[in-house]
């Protein structure tokens, strides 16, 4: 698939505008095979989907038997790409991850000579299964990963194959022997996505799927090369200036050492989120406008991606314990206060100056 070049007023170019409708097309595909092996979770997937052709990473908390393994063992099988499963414990170090090496006799020589051995993280999706069960040194060992997309070992650098998603899991019950993420860790994900219990029709569903039926064959929709294409797309996908500065002051807002900041932020907000934050929500905006076919972003999508790029980038103090206040509260009520555009005026012309159709037309 070969990216064409952006017009020069920032619009997408024919081949990429081709790319895009090819995208969503095949989004809708994606969904449909995953749905002979998940049930329901639309939203979910939707978030993975989103975060992976942003380029980012994604951590996942739910409960236990939700099928948050099962769900991206299937995806990694319809994007035609190779999937580890990292089983996080106390004793696991960080060698375990990333890998070793090992001394090795030349038998025709007799040399002895050191060799580098991959370890599970060398894939393109790698599940971090309880990533809070292991110790702070061994977390660590993903963060040069996850960030550089690179192993260093023994002054030697390795690189990842591409792309390359990391997916960590916690289970938000037991707290016992577990070693929670420093927020810096948690700032390198892009989403925190909350996996909820199914409804009683769905977990029906699942009941028979799972106690009936063999492991279905699921059909590759894109390859590797595909998705390195379509996420350089996703970040020339054309953004109004309004809109981002929409997105910087959600994450401004949320910060209750600036002046300008609301009242209940200053009274139930420790720490809020970085300039990180912003970026997140813009490009994961992009990436949700062209899963939908559009080819510009909206407040819409930047709201619609609020939630998992903020709930774990606002530290939360006494104040909104003690009333029962989470983060996700808190993203609501910016939500609502925030305004989306500093006046109608700027915000129709900076929709009549974005909105481009396939042809150039109005979207």
């Amino acid at each position: 698939m070969a990216a064409g070049n952006t017009d020069n007023d920032g619009a997408l170019g024919s081949n990429e505008v081709a790319a895009v409708e090819k995208l969503s097309r095949s989004c809708d595909q994606i969904r449909q095979e995953l749905a002979k092996a998940i049930v329901g979770q639309q939203e979910v997937i939707d978030q993975l989907l989103i975060c992976l052709f942003s380029r980012g990473h994604c951590i996942l908390e739910g409960v236990p038997g939700l099928a948050k393994t099962r769900a991206i063992r299937a995806l990694a099988q319809t994007l035609s790409l190779s999937f580890n499963r990292i089983q996080f414990t106390p004793d696991l170090m960080p060698s375990d991850i990333t890998g070793t090496e090992i001394i090795e006799e030349n038998k025709s020589t007799g040399v002895r000579q050191l060799r580098f051995v991959n370890g599970p993280i060398f894939a393109n999706v790698i599940l971090a299964d309880e990533i809070n069960r292991t110790p702070p040194k061994t977390q660590a060992a993903l963060l040069e990963a996850m960030q550089e997309y690179q192993v260093t070992a023994a002054g030697f650098t390795h690189r990842l194959p591409q792309p390359f998603f990391v997916l960590a899991t916690q289970n938000p019950i037991e707290q016992e022997g577990t070693y929670a993420l420093p927020e810096a860790q948690l700032d390198r994900f892009m989403f925190r996505v909350l996996v909820d219990y199914p409804s009683e029709e769905e977990e029906l569903k699942i009941i028979n799927l799972t106690t009936s039926s063999p492991d279905v064959a699921l059909q590759r929709i894109f390859s590797a090369d595909d998705i390195l294409d379509l996420q350089e797309i996703v970040r020339r996908v054309p953004c109004a200036d309004h809109i981002m500065r929409y997105a910087m002051r959600l994450a401004r807002c949320s910060r209750p050492q600036l002046p300008d900041s609301p009242k209940f932020v200053r009274d139930y907000v420790s720490w809020g989120a970085g300039p990180r934050a912003s970026q997140y929500l813009v490009i994961a905006g992009k990436a949700r406008a062209i899963l939908l076919g559009r080819y510009h972003v909206t407040t819409e999508d930047i709201q619609a991606v609020a939630h998992p790029v903020l709930r774990h980038r606002i530290v939360t103090n006494f104040n909104a314990e003690a009333d029962a206040i989470t983060s996700d509260g808190l993203v609501d009520r910016l939500l609502d206060e925030v305004p989306t555009s500093p006046t109608p005026a700027l915000d129709a012309i900076g929709a009549a100056r974005v909105l481009r159709g396939p042809a150039g037309g109005g979207g």
